[in-house]
C-alpha cells in the first residue's frame, strides 16, 4: 500500500454544511475521509460549515451528528467531542475569518471590489464575444483613494477579491495525477460578501490552515476551486497562519444516478434516511457506498467495516464516475444481515420494525419467544430489516393479511379439496408431532390424494394460515403458529371457498 507523501500525522476534515436531510454521496466523501484517517491511525476533524444563515439549520445540524453516529463513522475532534481547535461550528468563528480577510488586505493579498453586478455581467459577455476567458478582469485590483472614495460615495459596497498570482499552480492529485491551472482560467475571486459574510472559498482554507489538515479529500465538483485556495493557503502562511504549504488533495469521482446525471439531493435513492428507513444495516451500505470509486479486490464486493480500513488506499481510488446501482447495494446488504450478524444481533436489529409504527399488530400481540424461533430463518431471506414485518405478521395478527390477487392465485379450481384433505391430516397429528417434518408429510400426502406436488399442494394452505403467496418456511411457520390457530385459519378458508 502507498503511504501518503507527507510526514505529518494524517488529519483529514469532513465538513458538510447542515442543508436538508444527508445524502448518500456525503456519506461516501465522510467514509473515504474517515477510512484514510484509520487506516493511517491519524485523525478524523469533523467541521460543520454553517456560515449560510439562510440555508444553514439547527434540524440538519443534529441530523448530520445523529447520521455519522448511526453510520458508525467516529471523528477525534469536532462537535461534542471538541479540541485544541473548538470551536468546530464555523458560525462560531466569524471574528476569525473578519481578522484573516483584514490582513489580507493589508498585505497586499486581497483587495476591495466595487464592481457592480451589471457591470460584471456586462464585461463578462462582452469578454465572450470577444473570445477571452470571461472571468473576473481584474478591474479593481489597482483602485486609486479618489476612486475608492467616488464609489463610497455612490454607495457601492464593496466585496473583498483574492489576489490570484500570475502563474500557473501545478499539484498532484491523490486520484487524478498532476494538473495544471493557467492564470486565465483562474481569476481573482472574493472571498467576503459586501456585507461582511466570509464564502466557503475563505473560511475552509483558513479552518485547514489553522487545524493543521493535512490532507482534503472531497468531491470532484470541488477541483476548480483548487488552485484558488492554494494559492490562498500560501497567502495564508505568508500573513502568519499556518505553515503556508497547501493539503494533499483528492478529489473522488461523481456518483452518477440515472443515465448519465450525477446523483443529485432531489433524487430519492440519495436520501440517507430512505435506508435508514428501509432498515439498511450500517455496514450493509457502507460497504456498498465505499465501491463507488474504490474496491478491495477485483472479485470481491463484500467485506466487513473493519476490512475496508484495512486495505484503504487513496491511490486505489479511480477517477472515473461510478454509477448508483440500488439492487446491488440491496444485495450487498442482505449479505451483511445474512453473514455478518449473529441471531442474538439480528433480532436485536429487526426490534424497531416489530413494534409502532411499523408493527400492524397491538403491541401485546407480540411473542418474542415466537419471534424468536422463526428468526434464523428470517434472517436468511431479508434483503432490509424493515422485511421481517410482513415476514412474520401472520404470527402476531388476529387473522392474517391477504390480498386479493395472493387469495385468487391460490385458490384455483381443485384448492377446496386440497385444503380440506390437507385439514383432515393436520388434525389427526398428535400435539407431540406438530412439528416441521410430520407436518409436511401430512401436506405432502394430502397433495399425493389429488395428484399434486407438494409445491402445489401447499400453496392453499399457504395463503389461508399466513396471507402470502411466498414468505418463510412453511412448516416451521405452522410449528410455531400451533395447533389451534393453524387449523382454526383453515376452517376460515374454506369457509370463504364454500361461500363464494
Amino acid at each position: 500500500m502507498t503511504s501518503p507523501s507527507s510526514p505529518s500525522p494524517i488529519r483529514v476534515r469532513f465538513c458538510p454544511s447542515p442543508t436538508g436531510n444527508p445524502h448518500v454521496g456525503l456519506v461516501r466523501t465522510a467514509l473515504f475521509n474517515w477510512a484514510f484517517a484509520r487506516h493511517h491511525g491519524g485523525k478524523l476533524i469533523f467541521r460543520i460549515e454553517d456560515t449560510d444563515a439562510a440555508r444553514d439549520s439547527e434540524e440538519s445540524y443534529e441530523a448530520l451528528l445523529d447520521a455519522m453516529r448511526w453510520l458508525g463513522l467516529d471523528w477525534d475532534e469536532g462537535p461534542e467531542v471538541g479540541g485544541p481547535h473548538a470551536p468546530y461550528r464555523q458560525s462560531r468563528r466569524m471574528d476569525i475569518y473578519a481578522d484573516v480577510a483584514a490582513r489580507l488586505i493589508a498585505a497586499g493579498h486581497a483587495y476591495h471590489c466595487y464592481c457592480t453586478p451589471d457591470e460584471l455581467a456586462e464585461r463578462r459577455e462582452a469578454a465572450r464575444a470577444a473570445g477571452r476567458p470571461s472571468g473576473y478582469d481584474g478591474k479593481c485590483r489597482t483602485v486609486t483613494d479618489e476612486q475608492r472614495a467616488a464609489y463610497e460615495a455612490e454607495g457601492r459596497e464593496p466585496i473583498v477579491r483574492f489576489r490570484m498570482p500570475d502563474a500557473p499552480i501545478t499539484f498532484t492529485d491523490l486520484v487524478r495525477g498532476e494538473l495544471t491551472f493557467t492564470p486565465e482560467n483562474v481569476p481573482d475571486y472574493g472571498i467576503v460578501r459586501a456585507n461582511g459574510a466570509p464564502l466557503y472559498t475563505l473560511v475552509n482554507p483558513v479552518d485547514d490552515a489553522l487545524m493543521e489538515i493535512t490532507h482534503v479529500l472531497r468531491g470532484e465538483d470541488l477541483l476548480s476551486s483548487t488552485p484558488r485556495q492554494i494559492a490562498l493557503y500560501r497567502a495564508l502562511g505568508d500573513i502568519g497562519i499556518g505553515s503556508g504549504e497547501a493539503p494533499a488533495f483528492g478529489h473522488l469521482p461523481y456518483v452518477l444516478g440515472e443515465g448519465t446525471k450525477k446523483l443529485s439531493k432531489r433524487d430519492p435513492e440519495s436520501s440517507l434516511n430512505l435506508y435508514r428507513e428501509r432498515g439498511f444495516l450500517p455496514s450493509g451500505l457502507l460497504n456498498y457506498l465505499s465501491l463507488l470509486g474504490w474496491s478491495i479486490a477485483e472479485d470481491r464486493d463484500v467485506f466487513t467495516v473493519d476490512e475496508l480500513v484495512a486495505a484503504f488506499d487513496i491511490a486505489d481510488v479511480v477517477p472515473n464516475p461510478a454509477r448508483f446501482d440500488l439492487k446491488k447495494c440491496e444485495a450487498i446488504n442482505a449479505t451483511h444481515i445474512r453473514e455478518h450478524l449473529s441471531t442474538e444481533e439480528f433480532v436485536a436489529a429487526c426490534e424497531p420494525w416489530l413494534r409502532a409504527p411499523h408493527a400492524p399488530w397491538k403491541p401485546e400481540a407480540f411473542d418474542p419467544v415466537a419471534f424468536a424461533a422463526l428468526a434464523p430463518l428470517a434472517q436468511t431471506r431479508l434483503t432490509v430489516l424493515s422485511d421481517i414485518t410482513d415476514n412474520v405478521d401472520f404470527l402476531f395478527l388476529d387473522e392474517p393479511v391477504s390480498d386479493e390477487a395472493s387469495w385468487q392465485k391460490a385458490m384455483k379450481p381443485g384448492a377446496e379439496a386440497v385444503l380440506a384433505t390437507a385439514r383432515d391430516n393436520l388434525a389427526a397429528l398428535p400435539d407431540t408431532e406438530w412439528t416441521a417434518e410430520p407436518l409436511k408429510a401430512a401436506v405432502l400426502s394430502a397433495g399425493e390424494a389429488h395428484g399434486l406436488k407438494l409445491g402445489k399442494a401447499q400453496a392453499p394452505l399457504r395463503v389461508a394460515v399466513t396471507g402470502r403467496t411466498v414468505g418463510l418456511p412453511l412448516f416451521e411457520s405452522l410449528e410455531v403458529l400451533g395447533r389451534e390457530r393453524t387449523l382454526s385459519r383453515v376452517e376460515a378458508a374454506l369457509g370463504r371457498l364454500a361461500a363464494a
